[in-house]
């Protein structure tokens, strides 16, 4: 399947790794599919672009390659609405935000996360307990802590993409 974005231009991608959001990301109801891609080889970051909307892609992190602290519970609604059973791998996307006037301002919103069932390629953005989970917590420091290498990529990370 062909889809049309702004920033990568026209990309073929396979149906059968398109994300499906039970409801859209807080701001963004309309759009429901989205397609996960590396920004680059090596790099912790991706594009979660959404299918449907080329002009929308928000950029996302694994939070716990940065913070493996964190293991949110989601509440059992949002485990019904997601279809998770038992076996189904569960996973969490984080959204980026990247001040153009300073970049090395960058946060990482860990209150609303993207909860994703990745057996089943079902998503949804879940809002946390804000006394455990901050809006904007910064990540450089994070990124300085750590070496990146190969292994920051969850098992699931190549599925996204063509």
């Amino acid at each position: 399947m062909k889809i049309e974005t702004t920033r990568f231009g026209e990309l073929e991608i396979d149906e059968g790794k398109i994300i499906f959001f039970t409801s859209g990301i807080l701001g963004f109801p309309q759009a429901k599919r989205y397609i996960l891609l590396p920004h680059r080889d090596s790099s912790p970051f991706f594009w979660l672009q959404a299918v449907d909307i080329p002009e929308l892609a928000f950029v996302v992190i694994f939070p716990r390659v940065f913070f493996p602290e964190f293991q949110p519970k989601i509440p059992p609604e949002v485990g019904q609405e997601l279809l998770l059973r038992e076996g189904d791998e569960l996973d969490y996307l984080a959204i980026v935000t990247i001040p153009k006037e300073d970049p090395t301002a960058m946060t990482v919103n860990l209150l609303g996360p993207i909860a994703v069932n990745v057996s089943r390629r079902l998503a949804k953005q879940v809002i946390l307990d804000a006394r455990n989970y901050p809006l904007k917590e910064p990540l450089l420091p994070r990124i300085r802590q750590m070496a990146i290498c190969d292994t920051h990529k969850p098992s699931w990370a190549h599925l996204g993409g063509n």
